[in-house]
């Protein structure tokens, strides 16, 4: 019979072939219910932007200056399969795209050891390049859109930072950002005669607000067997925060930011658009918020907490004039191809185990349906 036939037998005759088959489904069946259920491929193939930038420098200097020798530094890298790039107005933008199946870390390490060996190769004025790696799940798997006919942009934006917040609380979420609207701000509107009176120039007031904005920690003591850390510094957090800050003492009075500056809070420039439109309602101010998984979640599981969390924090959070829509959801639509393909697999093994039992007998049917 050979090696197939006597292992066959030894199979057929002992006590762990029940057992051993039993198992198999077991394992089949954990598979299936936790295999994650994924609406974009998971094949990885990395690809990282390098940002150089020249501040004052034309486009063609840009290129010859940053982008050429970034490309050619970055074709010395193994496993390299393209580079592109763009040369512009006092910047350039490398992507470097690797081969499929390399390993997203181990690409980011080399990129980033290649730029640090070349920094002394850098022209004069030249800041550090920034490297910028992405993913396939950088695509948002969940986006909810926020519309009103009562509130604005503005206040559904503030509506949505709040949401926002609890969204992030759910297990393996990522990242999320909110689209439309305009972030709330501290705007400094600088007044040139005052400024040329008290002597100082734009840069001294804004070196000004950055050490005012800053927080360091200057040491630390013991007290009841209890060790404190001392910090100084706190973050300005209103507008009258700003306009308090101290930019330099002349002829023995201190020259305050609201001395030479009007300092008011409101929203900053809008950069980007969103709006909602229902059939008979018209048009309605709208912001999205849009929400990626990290690597190796479940996409169906994360969109169903992330939208049972938003659920509770409904009437917490939300005005009732506000509405909640799923504009994608990711989670939903990949379990939903998971379930055909399940469906169409069981159909296919049952027509094919109610053949084999026609033709061949129900012991042969069962074999091949365990299988």
């Amino acid at each position: 019979m050979g090696f197939a036939g006597h292992l066959a037998g030894r199979f057929l005759n002992s006590r762990l072939t029940p057992l051993l088959a039993i198992a198999a489904l077991a394992a089949g069946v954990l598979g299936l219910l936790a295999t994650p259920r994924e609406e974009e491929p998971q094949i990885s193939v990395p690809m990282i932007d390098v940002i150089a930038t020249l501040p004052g420098a034309s486009p063609a200097e840009v290129e010859n200056l940053l982008t050429r020798p970034i490309e050619q530094r970055m074709w010395e890298i193994p496993a390299v399969e393209h580079v592109y790039s763009m040369a512009a107005e006092g910047y350039t933008l490398v992507t470097v795209r690797f081969k499929v199946g390399e390993d997203q870390e181990r690409s980011i390490t080399r990129v980033q050891a290649k730029l640090i060996a070349d920094l002394d190769r850098l022209p004069p004025g030249a800041l550090p390049p920034l490297v910028q790696p992405h993913s396939i799940d950088d695509v948002p798997i969940l986006t909810l859109t926020l519309s009103s006919t009562r509130y604005g942009s503005n206040q559904l934006r503030l509506i949505a930072t709040q949401l926002e917040e609890e969204i992030r609380t759910v297990n393996d979420v990522a990242a999320t950002t909110i689209t439309g609207g305009q972030p709330r701000q501290i705007l400094v509107d600088l007044d040139p005669a005052r400024l040329a009176a008290a002597g100082l120039t734009p840069g001294e007031v804004a070196q000004a607000l950055q050490g005012a904005n800053a927080r360091a920690e200057v040491g630390e003591f013991a007290s009841g067997g209890s060790v404190y850390r001392v910090q100084v510094g706190a973050a300005l957090r209103s507008g009258s925060d700003v306009a308090g800050v101290v930019v330099a003492a002349r002829a023995g009075a201190v020259v305050q930011v609201r001395d030479i500056a009007r300092v008011r809070e409101d929203f900053g420039e809008r950069t980007d658009y969103v709006a909602s439109a229902t059939r008979g309602d018209g048009a309605a101010s709208a912001v999205t918020i849009s929400v990626a998984k990290r690597k190796g979640a479940n996409a169906t599981t994360v969109a169903r907490r992330v939208l049972e969390r938003v659920e509770q924090a409904r009437a917490r959070l939300l005005p009732a004039a506000v509405t909640v829509q799923e504009t994608r959801n990711y989670g939903e639509t990949a379990r939903e191809k998971a379930s055909e393909l399940i469906l169409h697999l069981g159909i296919a093994t049952l027509s094919v185990t109610g053949l084999i039992w026609l033709f061949l007998g129900w012991r042969e049917a069962l074999v091949v349906l365990v299988a």
